[in-house]
């Protein structure tokens, strides 16, 4: 079985072109960073994943998707060779895409890009010296639920 699941951000839009001939298929090329759970130091912290995404998925990344975006992916991975000018055998790896859907709301993609911080009209919950978060009073008349 050849099934692989990633998430990550794009390191920049999506490379589109169209096939030639009388059915024009989209091949949409991108790229992921994917954040390591354990750095060595001196390690990188980040995976590049290169995707290719064929037809639907392929225009829907055209459309939609773009540079710092945070996605989810499922595919199937396909390894390949080619000789370059220079005559060196060149060995390829790429994620070839079945399914892309979003993994953040446009709100917190928007934040991200803007440094992370929260909007200035929402402050941020403060923290009690025991390091949870103060609950105010009469708040359980807000809640929709008991």
């Amino acid at each position: 079985m050849n099934k692989v699941l990633l998430m990550g951000r794009l390191t920049r839009d999506p490379e589109v072109r169209y096939s030639q001939g009388e059915n024009a298929t989209a091949i949409a090329r991108y790229s992921l960073a994917i954040n390591r759970k354990f750095v060595r130091e001196g390690e990188q912290t980040a995976d590049f994943i290169n995707c290719v995404a064929i037809g639907k998925p392929g225009e829907f990344a055209e459309k939609y998707l773009r540079k710092g975006m945070k996605i989810v992916v499922t595919g199937r991975i396909q390894t390949g060779s080619y000789t370059n000018r220079e005559g060196v055998k060149v060995y390829t790896t790429d994620v070839f895409v079945e399914e892309q859907e979003f993994a953040e709301s446009k709100n917190s993609a928007e934040n991200n890009n803007n440094g992370g911080s929260a909007p200035e009209n929402r402050p941020a919950p403060a923290a009690a010296a025991d390091g949870f978060m103060n609950i105010p009073d009469g708040i359980d008349d807000e809640l929709p639920f008991n």
